[in-house]
């Protein structure tokens, strides 16, 4: 019941020539023609072995990576009510300019989306100005204050991926388990923002050396690990199914993993900021850095990274959260928290954790489109007869985020200024193309 939406485009017509194609899921790894007809995979070939048929473009891409598009289950779209920080088309472009074909927006918006009429409304207007397929979380409990469940199984008629009150935790345990309750009745993900309010209190970055140092208010780790704790075994109680989101440190992982050992079905993302920065990073004051959960140490780092590689975190989320510039520059305890990375994900993960041999490409690749499958969704997926989702990259292309502007409507990236590797050129979603690097040529047949 799950719906994903854009606006309706003209399916793709096109062949790539002799680009590497990997992809993960479907055991394939090496240089391939693929050809695209009427927005689905028709041929894959060897190189230079297929023809283009009347009308089809053609891409040169030769040198290029071809790889199932990303998928993120984790955005905010900003969409209704802060449209001056992001909104559909906005934030879809971002989306398909970082070589995402699919994500899944949050509820936390204004109103918060805790209605099916509500919902109705968003997925007309993602028909009219979404340029890549997106799909919509309700509330969990209404207006995200935790007394009340919202209809979820109105919600997840209407079409609904799930439910979470992100940016806000379910901190009413009952309310939780009557949630999973109703969760095995009408299906539907449960997303999680684990934070226990009376731990984190007023705190702006994580409680740690850095904290007492730059003076302060701190979240401790505990804040978020004493919930997934709690939150699984509610789960396991109920035999529901949960998922945690933008996890962040060591202890969330021992209690994440403890719980699957248990058999609770139970999954997990990171971000990739989590995954590369640390609260050292907050130490110029830049709120950039500020996000909820926040930045923690080195070993909550690692930690990250090796949950992502042996399989405790199963995908991998940006949390695109963009604000408006005057929103930011302010001193950094009053700065709201969120940064955004949709356009910046994919080329500072291989940068920083590829290139270096600390996880491998494919992992990468099955990490970015996991998403997919957690949500209900097709994982893209690059075989005869799929919907073409598709992103071309350039591995060997340098460039500076940010340097060229953004195509979000907000430029608060934490990543802003890193010189990378890895330019995405091009993305079809859902059989069309949704974006396409403006000095990237592509040839009629």
């Amino acid at each position: 019941m799950s719906t994903l939406v854009a606006v309706s485009r003209p399916p793709a017509e096109l062949l790539l020539r002799g680009a590497h194609v990997i992809d993960p899921n479907a055991g394939i790894d090496g240089a391939h023609d693929v050809l695209v007809r009427n927005g689905e995979i028709a041929e894959i070939g060897a190189p230079a072995s297929l023809q283009a048929p009347a009308g089809a473009q053609i891409v040169q891409a030769e040198g290029k990576h071809l790889f199932p598009a990303f998928v993120d289950p984790h955005v905010h779209l900003r969409t209704p009510g802060q449209e001056h920080k992001e909104d559909l088309e906005t934030g879809t472009r971002a989306a398909a300019a970082g070589g995402y074909c699919a994500v899944v927006a949050m509820p936390n918006t204004d109103p918060v989306l805790d209605h099916p009429a509500l919902l109705r409304g968003m997925l007309m207007a993602a028909q009219r100005d979404a340029r890549v397929p997106v799909g919509f979380m309700a509330a969990i409990s209404i207006g995200l204050a935790g007394g009340r469940l919202s209809e979820m199984s109105e919600l997840r008629e209407v079409g609904a991926v799930g439910f979470t009150d992100d940016g806000k935790p379910v901190a009413d345990a009952g309310l939780l388990r009557h949630a999973l309750r109703y969760q095995r009745l009408c299906g539907g993900v449960l997303a999680l923002h684990e934070e226990d309010p009376a731990l984190s209190r007023a705190g702006v970055m994580h409680e740690g050396a850095v904290s007492v140092e730059l003076g302060l208010a701190g979240i401790p780790s505990i804040s978020e690990s004493t919930m997934v704790a709690r939150d699984s075994l509610i789960a396991e109680h109920e035999q529901g199914r949960i998922h945690f989101q933008h996890l962040s440190a060591r202890s969330s992982i021992d209690a994440l993993a403890a719980a699957r050992a248990r058999g609770v079905r139970a999954s997990g993302e990171v971000t990739p900021h989590h995954l590369l920065l640390t609260d050292e990073e907050v130490r110029p004051l830049d709120s950039n850095f500020k996000m909820n959960p926040p930045l923690r140490t080195e070993a909550d780092r690692a930690a990250l990274v090796q949950a992502l590689r042996d399989g405790t975190i199963e995908c991998i989320a940006t949390d695109h959260a963009p604000h408006a510039r005057d929103e930011k520059n302010v001193p950094f305890e009053q700065a709201p928290m969120g940064t955004t990375g949709l356009e910046s994900s994919f080329a500072v993960l291989y940068t920083e954790l590829v290139l270096p041999g600390v996880i491998g490409l494919q992992l990468l690749l099955e990490r970015l489109t996991a998403g997919a499958r957690l949500m209900d969704l097709d994982v893209p997926a690059i075989a005869v007869g799929r919907r073409a989702n598709l992103c071309l990259i350039d591995l060997e292309a340098h460039w500076t985020i940010g340097e060229a502007g953004y195509e979000s409507r907000s430029s608060n990236c934490c990543f802003a200024g890193r010189e990378v590797r890895g330019r995405n050129l091009l993305t079809l979603a859902d059989g069309a193309v949704a974006y396409r690097e403006r000095a990237f040529a592509l040839s009629a047949a």
